[in-house]
């Protein structure tokens, strides 16, 4: 195929040419309405043309070409130790780009590969995005997957999967799969996603659902949240309600409005529900403030229990020493050596060694030695320990009263 070559260091106006056309280094470029290049078009250096350009293909090596209007590339974009500036729109079949890629208009391309820089002030349609450094895009980028090994920072999504080694700060959207990010992940708008998972801190300032969340150290969600599972290592808080099958916290949780789960809650720390806390089972090292906290299973609590209108379990389990505020309904329910409780209702209410409690309420009811309740109503039995303090003579009844909850 012919080929028209420009030397370096020159510049020349050009429209339609021949074959293919090559650049030598430090070319410009003036374009008679666009130019059209059937073959490759091939930029050794640096090179700059004032127009738009149409090629077969488009080959850039070792400089920095910028194009001041749009590309369209047939075939491939390549461009070996090289950078691409395009001031208009981009469409090819491919792109490959070492350094940067820059393109103020909408682009699209079966593929983008870029080594260190993809800087876009429009939209973007793909398949894959892959870039060794940072990703920056202005408008809706519609993709299968996102890769990043530094930073990310996009606006509306409409994806599949988003991985970045560091930072991620998205507008919103969807990510139909999965979000895997390293370090921090940011979203300012509403995020529809599979699975959530980020390495350091996340935040998410609107109404967000999706999947599982695994958060390594910081965890903070502005508005109602729905999940499948929560895992967070440090700490987290979920500003408005949260609902989803279980959650699991190293250190402290808190919630602005209910939080509703089916299946377990674990807290290695602390959590406090500003309104009702309900779920399957509860097991709970540090401390549990909630309006209310309702469990269908067992539930542990070694620490402090706060509530206005009750705890309640199936069984429903207190470490030693702990602190109980509200009363506590269960079917069976065991306080350990010298804890302090309030009201509890059950059918088997067991009071460990020095332990205080104020009306006890069961079907048996069994004081260990040096316990204290204020009151004890009870149906079946009653066993008291040695050094026992009661505050009036246990009263056995037909029917025990009305439980609170």
């Amino acid at each position: 195929m012919m080929e028209t070559t420009v030397p370096r260091r020159s510049r020349a106006k050009l429209g339609t040419v021949p074959g293919d056309l090559r650049l030598e280094e430090k070319v410009e470029i003036d374009v008679d309405g666009r130019l059209v290049v059937p073959g490759e078009l091939r930029c050794d250096g640096d090179a700059v043309i004032h127009g738009s350009v149409q090629c077969r293909s488009f080959d850039a090596r070792d400089g920095e070409v910028r194009i001041l209007g749009d590309l369209a590339v047939e075939q491939d974009l390549e461009a070996d130790d090289a950078s691409v500036a395009i001031d208009g729109t981009l469409t090819a079949g491919r792109v490959d780009v070492d350094r940067e890629l820059r393109v103020r208009g909408p682009a699209q391309a079966g593929s983008f590969e870029v080594g260190g820089l993809l800087d876009g002030g429009s939209t973007l349609t793909t398949e894959k995005v892959s870039v060794g450094g940072r990703f920056r895009l202005a408008g809706k980028l519609s993709a299968s997957v996102v890769e990043a090994g530094g930073a990310i920072e996009l606006g509306d999504l409409e994806i599949e999967r988003l991985s970045a080694g560091g930072v991620a700060h998205i507008g919103g959207g969807a990510v139909r799969r999965s979000i895997e990010v390293g370090g921090k992940f940011a979203a300012a708008g509403p995020l529809s996603f599979g699975s959530l998972e980020v390495g350091g801190l996340a935040e998410l300032k609107e109404v967000a659902s999706g999947g599982s969340v695994e958060i390594g150290g910081f965890f903070r969600a502005l508005r109602d949240l729905t999940f499948t599972t929560l895992e967070i290592g440090g700490m987290g808080t979920i500003g408005g309600s949260g609902k989803g099958q279980s959650v699991e916290v190293g250190g402290r949780l808190e919630v602005g409005g209910s939080l509703e789960l089916s299946g377990d809650l674990e807290i290695g720390g602390s959590i406090a529900v500003t309104e009702a806390l309900t779920g399957s089972r509860a097991e709970i090292g540090g401390r549990l403030e909630a309006r209310r906290a309702v469990f269908e299973g067992r539930v542990e609590a070694d620490g402090a229990v706060t509530t206005r209108e009750g705890l309640k379990g199936s069984d429903v389990e207190l470490g030693r020493k702990s602190r109980v505020t509200g009363p506590i309904v269960g079917g069976r329910v065991r306080i350990d050596s010298k804890a302090t409780v309030q009201d509890v209702y059950a059918r088997e209410i067991d009071l460990g060694d020095k332990a205080e409690a104020g009306a006890l309420y069961g079907g048996t009811v069994r004081l260990r030695d040096g316990a204290a309740a204020a009151k004890v109503v009870y149906t079946d039995m009653v066993l008291l320990g040695d050094r026992v303090r009661l505050g009036s003579p246990p009263q056995k009844v037909a029917t025990l009263p009305e439980f609170p909850i």
